[in-house]
């Protein structure tokens, strides 16, 4: 004979309450911010006007940085939004996560210990606080395929119109591998040199959003 369980009105109260948290904390991950598909963008003339303009966007992915004899691997998250950006840099030996931030005007790094230093001169000062540097001003156009529309650039192209190579700001990037993204081809895989770094980075998920 099963036994009838009886019910206290603090405990329905209290199960109510837990319902009310557990349909709050639904509701916030079905508000998460969605995603959206590219336009096509497989010709370049398509590919530059598109990503130059797009406003919002993220990647997630890991990132190896040698420079002489001193090198880092370490995971690497970027937020574009709008004209300000939000990187993590975490994994280098002995300076923990630092974080850059900033838009076309001001770009501040935050350490380990969360002290903020504004950068006037982002690479140099980053060679030279942690002997290691990302070309930081450009770094959100080179990661798109595209370069930097500031400044001017040499390209190359692969038999399938695919940009392979960027030589831009005393810099060469080169795409070695592409991932559809979004519906459309984003680069995978890219590595950024100049005659005193070394940057490669390998993107592991894309994300655009609306405005």
């Amino acid at each position: 004979m099963l036994a009838t369980l009886t019910t206290s009105p603090e405990a329905r109260s209290s199960r109510a309450v837990c319902l009310g948290l557990v349909v709050l904390v639904v509701s916030g991950c079905a508000a998460t911010r969605p995603g959206i598909d590219l336009p096509d963008i497989s010709a370049w003339e398509q590919r530059q006007a598109v990503l130059g303009m797009i406003a919002n966007w993220e990647f997630k992915g890991r990132i190896a940085v040698k420079t002489g004899d001193d090198g880092f691997n370490g995971k690497f998250d970027w937020t574009q939004t709008g004209d300000d950006f939000f990187a993590t840099v975490g994994g280098p030996l002995g300076i923990g996560t630092v974080r850059i931030e900033g838009d076309d005007q001001v770009i501040v790094l935050t350490d380990k210990d969360g002290i903020k230093t504004a950068l006037v001169d982002p690479e140099a000062e980053l060679l030279n606080r942690y002997g290691w540097t990302i070309p930081v001003a450009s770094l959100r156009y080179w990661v798109l395929g595209i370069p930097d529309p500031s400044m001017s650039a040499d390209t190359e192209f692969d038999e399938t119109g695919q940009l392979v190579r960027i030589d831009q700001s005393q810099w060469e990037v080169q795409i070695s591998r592409y991932r559809e993204a979004a519906g459309q081809q984003m680069p995978r895989t890219l590595t950024a040199t100049n005659p005193d770094t070394r940057v490669r980075m390998v993107i592991d998920r894309w994300n655009f959003f609306e405005r």
